[in-house]
């Protein structure tokens, strides 16, 4: 008999997609028992009455509130409600293949993972969806993490969602709710710097769609970049070149605007830039719908310096706090 799994999903103004998303994880093919805990924060629609209901119809499902509505918290809330010795972290709006879990257990059995994970497929409907897509599948668009455009499995600084093992949770103590943003990053950061093993599976596949319109493709990138400065600031020595690409174009296109008036040769610098996106959406757009394929320069460009201006503009009083005697510890006991 397989392990027992526990699903934790942290939910927010998922009216539309929670029941689909539930169903999925419950119809899995996995031979092991099944639990899924919804974490269900301070909603704008009716998602609240729809978690109630699919757990008064279904006693494998189970609610518990998250008040705050943060992600992080979410999930904490979630992770102390459950039980089982295999958590998977699945999002409201999540659409998982069949197989999914049984790849995943197989994988962590197969590895001795702590925590194993795979692609964000993002996939769009309409032609700006269908655009970002293409961009977040794409190195010039997200740089060469394998759970954005894939990859050979393997070891990975972090996964898409993720299989864990909850003693490997126990141990960092969970995720660190100070961070709104980043979170998976910076707590597979701890499972590996405690002698843990991040594993890339390129078989699990989770369907993602991608925001609909350019405002918010920003304002999520935004705050990519913004949070991610300050994953940076706590852990030392976690920013490489692919991080600092974006920051580093935002100040050469400023830059280059700024002293174009005295030297003209300085508006080189975001004509460049300029020609590089449009020859890289080019490059990747090929095989997207023309409607598609005209948007990607806009939303390499939005993804690129929306990213680097947070990065840029994180304000320090975003750092975490490090208050003697404090552990996350805490949180499991």
């Amino acid at each position: 008999m397989s392990p027992s799994i526990s699903v934790i999903m942290p939910v927010l103004n998922e009216e539309r997609h929670l029941r689909e998303a539930v169903q999925q994880v419950l119809d899995q093919d996995y031979d092991g028992a099944i639990e899924v805990v919804l974490a269900v924060g301070p909603s704008r629609d009716r998602t609240q009455e729809v978690a109630a209901a699919i757990a008064a119809a279904e006693p494998r499902v189970s609610v518990v509130a998250n008040p705050t509505g943060r992600t992080p918290n979410a999930l904490n809330a979630a992770l102390a409600k459950s039980s089982n010795p295999i958590v998977a972290r699945v999002d409201g709006h999540a659409m998982l293949p069949k197989d999914y879990i049984r790849t995943a257990v197989e994988t962590l059995q197969e590895t001795g993972a702590d925590n194993v994970g795979g692609i964000m497929a993002a996939e769009g409907i309409t032609p700006f969806e269908q655009a970002v897509a293409r961009a977040m599948t794409s190195k010039i668009g997200v740089g060469n993490a394998a759970f954005h455009v894939g990859g050979e499995g393997g070891p990975a600084d972090t996964v898409y969602l993720g299989v864990f093992r909850r003693s490997a949770l126990e141990r960092v103590g969970g995720y660190d709710e100070h961070f709104q943003r980043a979170q998976d990053w910076e707590m597979n950061h701890r499972i590996r710097e405690t002698g843990g093993l991040v594993w890339f599976q390129p078989k699990m596949r989770v369907s993602y769609r991608p925001r609909p319109n350019a405002r918010a493709l920003a304002k999520q990138y935004f705050h990519y970049g913004r949070w991610r400065r300050v994953v940076a600031r706590t852990h030392q020595g976690t920013i490489n070149f692919r991080y600092l690409a974006p920051p580093l174009a935002v100040l050469g296109i400023v830059l280059g605007l700024a002293l174009s008036p005295l030297f003209w040769p300085a508006v080189l610098i975001p004509a460049l830039y300029l020609v590089a996106i449009l020859a890289g959406a080019l490059l990747t757009g090929r095989g997207l719908p023309g409607a598609a394929l005209v948007r990607l320069p806009l939303v390499y460009a939005t993804m690129h310096l929306s990213w680097g201006t947070g990065f840029l503009t994180s304000p320090p009083r975003l750092s975490k706090p490090r208050p003697a005697g404090t552990n996350l510890q805490d949180l499991f006991h």
